[in-house]
């Protein structure tokens, strides 16, 4: 099974003759979760797409356009809605994350 992704429209993955574009690493984590959460049956892509389209409807237009931070979103509103995690835990990590020295690589050293 393979996520059946837009080519075309809202909730098309930004691309460049053709192959995906992630500008950041996270970005290409946060895709890879999504669809090996979907590949899994954690959710329906329709589910999903739902979410993203939402997000990206709801993102504010007076600040810059960032797909991959509404994909992230849209998978947390999607886990939460299948209970698969709760709002609560998302924020319990996301504050932990924050909370991490500057320079913090993962136990990779120079």
């Amino acid at each position: 099974m393979t996520a059946p992704l837009e080519a075309e429209g809202p909730a098309a993955p930004p691309r460049s003759n053709g192959e995906l574009v992630f500008a950041e690493p996270w970005e290409s984590r946060a895709f890879g979760m999504a669809v090996s959460l979907y590949e899994a049956g954690a959710f329906s892509w329709p589910q999903f797409q739902a979410a993203l389209i939402a997000r990206i409807a709801a993102a504010p237009r007076d600040e810059p356009y960032r797909y991959y931070r509404l994909w992230l979103a849209a998978l947390e509103d999607v886990l939460v809605g299948v209970d698969a995690v709760s709002r609560a835990e998302i924020t319990a990590r996301t504050q932990a994350l924050a909370r991490r020295p500057p320079g913090h690589d993962h136990g990779v050293t120079a």
